[in-house]
């Protein structure tokens, strides 16, 4: 049994879920809050010496299906927060899933850019703002990788 329906075996009953389901579900949650992170901390994390020139390319040749992270990250985060918000505690993961979620997917959603176009200019307001939140979106998405639930 996975460490998810370990903690949580109701879950597996009430639902009908498989364990093996639940842990596949955690896991795309966290692969979201990492993958999410790395996207929305690009105007961070390319001024990282040695490093921030490939991230920034991988993140260039990714940004057109950063949606689709986005959408990942909403269902699987809204999965979470809707069993935990029954349960009666909410994790900071779903939380942190969520809003990278409606971040990354914004665009698709509603035709208006909340992110800037990359450019040679130090982030600021809202664009820091949001750098900041993926690096520790980043942070949550690892540490879910080893968290016990």
């Amino acid at each position: 049994m996975t460490s998810v329906a370990h903690r949580h075996p109701h879950l597996v009953q009430r639902i009908g879920t498989a364990p093996s389901t639940l842990g596949a579900m955690a896991f795309l949650l966290d692969l979201a809050n990492i993958l999410g992170g790395l996207l929305l901390a690009i105007p961070l994390l390319r001024r990282v010496p040695n490093v921030g020139g490939g991230l920034a390319r991988v993140a260039d040749r990714v940004a057109p299906w950063s949606w689709l992270v986005g959408i990942a990250a909403l269902v699987t985060a809204g999965f979470f927060f809707i069993v935990h918000l029954v349960e009666g505690h909410i994790w900071h993961f779903e939380v942190v899933g969520l809003i990278v979620g409606a971040l990354l997917s914004w665009e698709k959603f509603t035709g208006r850019r909340i992110l800037e176009a990359p450019g040679g200019t130090d982030p600021a307001g809202r664009a820091l703002a949001v750098a900041i939140f993926g690096v520790i979106a980043i942070i949550v998405g690892v540490e879910g990788l080893f968290a016990p639930n």
